[in-house]
């Protein structure tokens, strides 16, 4: 069974999308851009915007019956390969020695919605007890 979910604690989608698809025990999240969830406002800088990203996750997640625990995986786009530290700053004060990080890919893109710099989709794994 396929399931489209959506939670208040994210942004409003700016286009027609489902925020996170549930199918089986896997849960997919759209791309992700640092958009605030109050004012729909980018934010801006590789550092900031993957902060501004992975807060908006942690902040949805209760509303998915998820936890960071059952993140298997993350792929990361970024207009600005050059400052892919920036964007390792971020995602290590969440992902320190204290929780495990899920599997990652980067790609440098051309460009990304709305004018970002960092865009991450995530898929999560949690079976149904």
């Amino acid at each position: 069974m396929i399931q489209a979910m959506s939670s208040s604690n994210l942004p409003q989608p700016r286009f027609r999308y489902t925020p996170l698809i549930k199918a089986g025990p896997f849960y997919k999240t759209a791309g992700m851009v640092a958009l605030d969830k109050d004012t729909g406002e980018l934010s801006v800088g590789a550092e900031v915007e993957t902060d501004k990203i992975l807060a908006n996750l942690i902040g949805a997640l209760a509303d998915f019956s998820l936890t960071l625990d059952d993140l298997i995986s993350a792929t990361i786009f970024t207009t600005c390969f050059d400052e892919f530290s920036a964007i390792n700053r971020a995602w290590e004060r969440v992902f320190d020695d204290k929780q495990r990080p899920p599997t990652r890919t980067a790609a440098g893109v051309s460009a990304l919605p709305l004018g970002a710099s960092v865009e991450i989709e995530f898929m999560f794994y949690r079976e149904d007890s």
